[in-house]
């Protein structure tokens, strides 16, 4: 059985890790299992994007990204959050080691629609030969940035590459965790998900379209055999466990 554990972190909850955070990476590292951090940086994109009058459009929870936001993307993911993000995993004595596209040809992608998102891809493969042995020794933190077959960045939903990811490295469990401590529904944490109440809710609008990329992204996991997914914002807490059909019919 995989003990791949693959965690996103939003932007905003890099910012405020808890001591809880770091202890939950200790245990699970201690149990056997290898850890896999995808980290965003949306909020310190946006902020910056309009210092540079720069213009911030997503559609549908994704970022419209030209050349000049894909620089500015690149820049702050690799040059400001994962430097922070490996300093505080150092500083807990946590063995770290920080990853990106251009390592070993980590990520291949391909555009997801050019003429709409411009320079955003999807993930369709992953160097596992490569990542799996130095996950075993390091806890590994990659940006959520793929390349083409020619070399060409791609800015990837961070949400989107963590499912991807986590599909193709066979996790056990993918845990995306925001600012939130789960899907809300009248403003309480629903502790399980499943697809057809999912898609009511966001039909409905109760499920905003900043949370419709995080729930495609984990039922799309769970759908081609990630084994767990959860949205919290606390690694001790499940929060929301989404659940298929099938294990929906089971309990």
């Amino acid at each position: 059985m995989s003990q791949i554990i693959v965690i996103k972190i939003g932007g905003n909850a890099v910012a405020q890790l808890p001591d809880s955070f770091f202890q939950q990476l200790a245990q699970w590292r201690q149990q056997g299992q290898q850890i896999l951090i995808v980290h965003g940086g949306g909020p310190k994109i946006s902020q910056l994007s309009q210092k540079l009058h720069l213009a911030v459009k997503k559609i549908a929870g994704v970022r419209v990204t030209d050349e000049a936001t894909l620089e500015l993307t690149k820049a702050v993911l690799l040059g400001l959050v994962q430097p922070e993000l490996l300093s505080k995993l150092s500083a807990h004595d946590l063995p770290v080691i920080g990853l990106n596209a251009g390592c070993n040809h980590l990520l291949r992608g391909h555009y997801l629609n050019q003429n709409i998102y411009g320079e955003v891809g999807v993930v369709d493969q992953l160097n596992s030969n490569w990542l799996t042995p130095v996950l075993n020794r390091q806890i590994g933190v990659l940006a959520p940035l793929a390349q083409t077959a020619d070399g060409h960045w791609l800015n990837v939903n961070a949400d989107t590459a963590a499912a991807a990811i986590a599909t193709k490295l066979n996790a056990k469990k993918l845990v995306l965790l925001t600012d939130v401590p789960g899907v809300l529904s009248a403003g309480e944490v629903l502790p399980e998900l499943s697809q057809q109440k999912a898609h009511t809710l966001i039909a409905t609008d109760v499920i905003k379209s900043g949370m419709t990329p995080k729930i495609k992204a984990a039922f799309a996991a769970l759908n081609q055999g990630v084994q767990q997914a959860f949205i919290t914002d606390d690694l001790t807490h499940t929060g929301t466990a989404f659940i298929t059909q099938k294990a929906g019919m089971a309990q």
